[in-house]
């Protein structure tokens, strides 16, 4: 539980991004594997790169996914408040060179064929078919083989990932890359220097309750989408809140942010503005960041009110 005495004067808002703002250990390379990265992603001018592996990063969702993130805000009327989100998986754009590509393919065939010898063998012809059917119907799963970007500076599409689905009928974040992860292992072994500058993923949160409960405060059922870079080329932008402190962990502040269901002033709850323009600056970013990319993302366009069929 946490204790609000101990809780420096924040706003709602920037509690709310600090509470879910992953924050993942940091690994140190050596001087032989910075002599081998993509001098077009990483400068040769650093003395150290730290890095994280993003197997590292979905563990930091564990808890989360599990039980929700707990966030303490301030109602209009003064009360002191718990409200707890669940994060899901909106979205997810994964870039790499080609030598991650043929890496990482030739891995993924290897415990494909394994795999599929195994299982095949114990399996009737109706539950072969079941199996099959519901792999290729899985809603909001796109996949392209080693795509190259238009913009080749970006690298190799290794993985993508758009959720479509209502979010009644969605997993936590923990539990879909767990499930992605069996046919694209690259989800958890990569590192963030493996990872091309437009490599990011979204990350939807719901609320789901609040303590003390029984207490109706208005604009408890806001929702956010939060939108995090996932190479180190970022790691040195102190504007970010990427880094947190050398040798010791990497924090992965979100660069953009949209809301839905947003009504009141909970959210707002600074006194000079500053909530709304901090709001409204991450929401041109995260709506800037896709038109670069060329990206339909299904979520922000729900919550922009952009219905598409």
């Amino acid at each position: 539980m946490l204790n609000f005495d101990k809780v420096p004067m924040r706003t709602n808002l920037e509690c709310f991004l600090d509470c879910t703002t992953p924050v993942v250990p940091s690994q140190l390379l050596s001087k032989t594997e910075m002599r081998k990265l993509n001098r077009l992603w990483h400068p040769c001018d650093r003395e150290n790169v730290e890095c994280f592996t993003l197997g590292d990063l979905w563990k930091s969702f564990d808890e989360w996914s599990a039980c929700g993130a707990g966030v303490p805000i301030m109602s209009d009327d003064g009360q002191n408040l718990i409200q707890y989100f669940l994060p899901y998986l909106s979205a997810i754009q994964i870039f790499t060179s080609n030598s991650s590509v043929n890496c990482l393919r030739e891995e993924t065939d290897r415990e494909t064929r394994d795999s599929f010898s195994d299982s095949f063998s114990d399996e009737s012809e109706s539950e072969k078919l079941s199996r099959w059917d519901g792999s290729s119907s899985e809603e909001g799963l796109s996949e392209q083989d080693s795509c190259c970007h238009p913009n080749g500076r970006l690298g190799n599409l290794y993985f993508q990932y758009f959720e479509k689905s209502s979010p009644y009928g969605r997993v936590p974040l923990i539990d879909k890359i767990s499930s992605l992860a069996q046919r694209y292992p690259g989800l958890k072994s990569l590192r963030s220097v493996d990872l091309s500058p437009a490599s990011w993923m979204a990350v939807a949160w719901y609320p789901i309750y609040h303590i003390p409960a029984g207490r109706t405060v208005k604009d408890l059922q806001t929702c956010f989408l939060t939108y995090h870079t996932l190479s180190s080329s970022f790691q040195d932008d102190d504007d970010d809140g990427r880094k947190q402190k050398e040798g010791e962990s990497i924090s992965l502040a979100p660069f953009g942010l949209a809301t839905y269901k947003m009504q009141g002033e909970v959210w707002i709850s600074d006194k000079i503005g500053q909530d709304q323009e901090r709001l409204l600056s991450m929401l041109d970013v995260a709506d800037s960041w896709l038109k670069q990319l060329q990206v339909q993302h299904h979520d922000f366009n729900y919550f922009m009110g952009i219905r598409r069929g």
